[in-house]
């Protein structure tokens, strides 16, 4: 048992201050390179098949060969989560990522250093401490300026770690409010997504959340989606422009790492009574605590 975290880079698992890449590594240099992100609940990895798909689909869309196949991928994950196991903490849990750049660029005259795609695989303590007080008093979406790029310049639903488009309006919207949550609008003017969150609403009874066309569907939307069924809960994939999010009952985000949380305004317009969470929210929260095996909401507010 080793007292540091291991990381996987290239073939081999070694301590994470070991781990390195070249300066001349395309992710580096240019952000060509793609990831994804699964979590471990009470240190058990939870969707991590369809996680790795979505990393598959990405590296097929951005020509990337991991040279590794996806069950290869599965148990690499699977055996860097069990050496690291032992170094969580009571209630703790671990981001669980996968990167992989290109490679090494090539320059005329000189052999690369590495050969062959980057490929790294790490673990990370999800931030529960600083989070959890979203679980109190939700989360304060801003939406900002800059607008998600578009899927006719670069599809949304590739996971590539270039983040500057969604870097820029998030730190529009810290400099208005360093504790709002920025969800960038697409080109026509409708909620999109923020860094890593998907956004729904609820009016009436009924959960909305934009279509896949602009945004990156989360492994997390698509448990809500699915506890919508089982709950019978109505659900529409539609457009929706900020005045719907204005005049919404409940709203709430999906991500990785907070499954879902609630949101208790949006540009400072409160949503609905501004009392978090809101029955529709609350029913689909205790639904995913089912799902997962653990209340993670809980899990956060024992932070606070």
């Amino acid at each position: 048992m080793r007292n540091d975290r291991q990381a996987y880079l290239n073939g081999q698992f070694l301590p994470e201050r070991e781990a390195k890449i070249s300066i001349h590594d395309l992710g580096f240099a240019y952000g060509d390179a793609v990831y994804d992100t699964a979590r471990t609940f009470g240190g058990r990895l939870f969707k991590l098949k369809e996680h790795i798909e979505r990393l598959y689909d990405t590296l097929r869309y951005v020509r990337i060969d991991p040279r590794l196949s996806p069950a290869e991928m599965t148990a690499l994950t699977e055996e860097l989560v069990e050496r690291n196991r032992h170094l969580l903490g009571p209630d703790d849990d671990y981001w669980v990522t996968q990167r992989i750049s290109r490679g090494v660029a090539r320059y005329d005259g000189e052999e690369p250093e590495y050969e062959g795609p980057t490929v790294m695989i790490e673990t990370v303590p999800l931030p529960f401490k600083s989070r959890a007080a979203y679980y109190r008093d939700g989360i304060r979406v801003a939406t900002p300026s800059v607008r998600r790029v578009p899927p006719e310049v670069l599809s949304p639903r590739a996971k590539t770690v270039n983040y500057l488009n969604m870097t820029m309006g998030d730190l529009e919207v810290k400099a208005r409010d360093p504790g709002a949550w920025g969800v960038l609008l697409d080109v026509n003017g409708n909620l999109c997504e923020g860094i890593g969150a998907n956004i729904f609403l609820v009016k009436n009874g009924q959960v909305l959340t934009p279509k896949e066309d602009y945004i990156l569907p989360g492994v997390s939307r698509r448990c809500v989606m699915d506890l919508c069924g089982e709950l019978g809960l109505p659900l529409v994939e539609k457009d929706l422009a900020l005045h719907d999010a204005y005049i919404a009952d409940e709203c709430f985000l999906t991500s990785t790492s907070l499954c879902m949380c609630p949101v208790v305004s949006v540009n400072g317009a409160k949503v609905g009574d501004g009392k978090v969470p809101g029955p529709v929210t609350k029913k689909l929260l205790d639904g995913y605590s089912r799902l997962v095996g653990l209340d993670f909401v809980a899990q956060y507010l024992k932070r606070l």
